[in-house]
């Protein structure tokens, strides 16, 4: 157990406080997400929880709740996958895997 296994215990180290500055980072980060040419559109922060909903009142409309339905999981997509487009989960520069 040389310099090889104390230099492994340090990538490791310096890789877990990475994480933890990522999870920071995307807990802070925010996403909208847009659907039906902005009449939904929704906020989800970076553990994709959603955080806020706007509805225009020009698409509510009492007899097809399925298209409101449809517009609203359109958004939360949008914005789920600009979330995942925008937060790149990879090593720092430098860092490799023993395995």
């Amino acid at each position: 157990m040389g310099s090889g296994f104390s230099k492994m215990k340090k990538q490791a180290r310096a890789l877990e406080e990475q994480m933890q500055q990522m999870r920071e980072q995307m807990q802070s980060t925010s996403m909208e997400g847009t659907s039906g040419n902005g009449l939904v559109r929704v906020i989800v922060n970076g553990d994709k929880e959603v955080k806020e909903i706007h509805i225009k009142p020009d698409c509510v409309d009492p007899q097809d709740v399925e298209g409101l339905q449809d517009l609203i999981l359109a958004a939360l997509a949008d914005a789920y996958k600009k979330l995942d487009d925008n937060t790149n989960m990879s090593l720092p520069a430098g860092f490799s895997l023993p395995f």
